[in-house]
């Protein structure tokens, strides 16, 4: 094999964070991405929407892309992929499930005619240029979810995608064990593994546990209107709930876009099962006696915008919470959404509802495997590369020491970042580069053109407010005509603070005349002129550093 033959592993999201998931793999002139995910803005990101990753490798390697391909449905897997197809039209891989929520999504973006969406069974093997890609039955909270082998001819690269081990599931499919072992035995030259619950000892619990805990709710309750919160995208968590109401003889609605696409789709793909009539249109809850219904919603996660959240604080066209009501929330916080989730669990208690969530009963157990889960994936595959994947940085860390528990060598074990390129052949690996990666934010209909910069000045404004200095000079003579006068948006109240409006009007004066004085009558020496005077006064006046913006106006 020449030097030149490397397979190249490059993750450009789901490392050192949650969600923004994608990896590509390189060899020779072919290149098979898998997953294209969103990340989801945190409380510095002021005004952003969603974080999709940098993509700029593959636009300038985009004619060796051979496809998309896909472990599973959920927003941080598929959520960037319409963004993807705008400038690559890729063909793209995956499960009937996974590619039913992609469809409804990439319709959204008026994108469903022209992408190239190929439907693979768990255990299909398929070639795409250099690589032979196999999918392989996985347990996880999005049905349908699979790991990809991927056959290589310098070897065997498995990647988990998020997976459990759930000996008693849902759909009653539990994953390939078996072939996982197999894989093992013929030898796997890397492994890439999930860790976002490797803090955790022990088991993760069966999806069915939750359903004894919903069949216990629901016959206790049976006097109230039940509303059940959960992610759109768990649909065994949808079936279990749709099941309990079938025995208590309630009818369903379900409240939230992205909910209604999801059970639409797994309704026409026969993923999610109900009775004909059970499922009713949100506006005709109350046509209902109030025992007789249960709400399927989104906003598990305390989304300011989602459904719960609404009818939390009356602001749902449809849904009133009040004292009859038992709200549960099947979900655990993503980490950062735990005061917004307190908030909106107050909200309820206010309106006089019962609420459940995870602290108080078996509401929702994690789709991802725990410690003694990674273990046997790490037993049974005994790869001679390990990368963890799916994490924060801690994550990674404690995930690869666990590895070496297992006996995978400290030196065969990499934590990347993203954008690092690990090189590997049959009898070595080494990180030998990087790409271009990080974060895009994505802010209405703007993809891009919000950076670092503009979200640091969203900050200053948040935290310090603006000033705005406005002065007319004469366009012949230099002389001011008009002003200056002040402006301020979220700094101090101007009529309680006529003193200090008088002395930055001064101070604004001043600046300009120091600037005649030197014979300075460029714009921008006048307006930094201003800005130094000012923010040192303002700052010694008030504590504050607001964002100064001097505009000249020539008469």
């Amino acid at each position: 094999m020449s030097k030149k033959s490397k397979l190249k592993i490059i993750p450009l999201g789901g490392l050192e964070e949650i969600g923004k998931n994608i990896t590509v793999f390189e060899y020779k002139d072919d290149i098979i991405i898998l997953d294209c995910g969103v990340a989801f803005p945190d409380d510095e990101m002021f005004g952003i929407d969603l974080v999709i990753p940098d993509m700029t490798y593959l636009l300038k390697n985009r004619e060796k892309i051979k496809a998309l391909v896909l472990t599973h449905g959920h927003e941080d897997h598929i959520g960037a992929i319409p963004y993807l197809l705008k400038d690559v039209n890729v063909p793209i891989y995956g499960t009937r499930l996974t590619l039913g929520i992609l469809d409804k999504k990439l319709s959204e973006h008026g994108l469903s005619k022209q992408a190239k969406l190929n439907v693979v069974k768990p255990g299909t093997k398929i070639t795409l240029g250099s690589f032979k890609v196999e999918f392989i039955r996985t347990n996880h909270s999005s049905a349908d979810s699979v790991a990809i082998a991927l056959h290589t001819p310098c070897g065997t690269v498995l990647h988990t995608g998020d997976f459990k081990i759930d000996t008693t599931p849902i759909d009653g499919e539990m994953l390939d064990l078996a072939r996982f072992g197999e894989l093992g035995k013929k030898g796997v030259l890397a492994l890439m593994s999930d860790s976002t619950n490797v803090e955790r000892p022990g088991y993760s619990m069966s999806e069915r546990k939750v359903g004894e805990t919903f069949d216990e709710l629901f016959t206790n309750n049976y006097d109230k209107r039940i509303i059940v919160a959960t992610f759109a995208s768990n649909i065994h968590r949808v079936q279990q709930i749709v099941d309990c109401a079938v025995k208590t003889k309630r009818k369903v609605a379900i409240s939230g876009r992205s909910m209604e696409s999801v059970v639409q789709a797994s309704s026409e793909l026969g993923y999610l099962k109900a009775p004909k009539g059970l499922l009713i249109d949100i506006a005709d809850v109350n046509k209902y006696p109030e025992n007789k219904v249960v709400i399927v919603t989104t906003g598990s996660q305390g989304e300011p915008m989602a459904a719960l959240s609404r009818m939390a604080f009356s602001d749902h066209k449809k849904v009133e919470i009040g004292k009859g009501d038992l709200v549960i929330i099947s979900a655990s916080p993503i980490p950062g959404n735990e005061k917004m989730i307190a908030k909106v669990i107050d909200e309820l208690f206010k309106k006089g509802a019962t609420v459940v969530y995870k602290a108080l009963a078996d509401v929702h157990v994690s789709g991802h495997a725990c410690q003694e889960e990674l273990k046997v994936i790490l037993s049974m595959t005994k790869p001679k590369f390990f990368i963890p994947a799916h994490g924060e940085y801690r994550h990674l860390m404690q995930h690869a020491q666990l590895a070496h528990k297992i006996g995978i060598d400290e030196e065969n074990t990499f934590i990347m970042k993203i954008g690092q390129v690990l090189e590997l052949d049959a009898n070595s690996a080494k990180i030998s580069s990087s790409v271009p990666s990080g974060r895009v934010f994505v802010d209405g209909s703007g993809v891009g053109d919000v950076g670092n910069i503009v979200i640091r000045d969203r900050k200053h404004l948040s935290q310090d407010g603006l000033i705005v200095i406005v002065v007319g000079i004469d366009g012949a003579t230099n002389q001011i005509v008009a002003g200056p006068d002040v402006i301020s948006r979220g700094f101090v109240y101007v009529r309680e603070s006529e003193d200090l409006m008088d002395q930055i009007k001064e101070r604004s004066k001043q600046a300009i005349d120091i600037c005649e004085s030197k014979n300075k009558y460029d714009w921008s020496s006048i307006k930094g002129a201003i800005k130094s005077n000012l923010s040192q006064y303002i700052y010694d006046e008030t504590k504050r550093s607001p964002m100064i913006l001097p505009v000249i106006l020539e008469v």
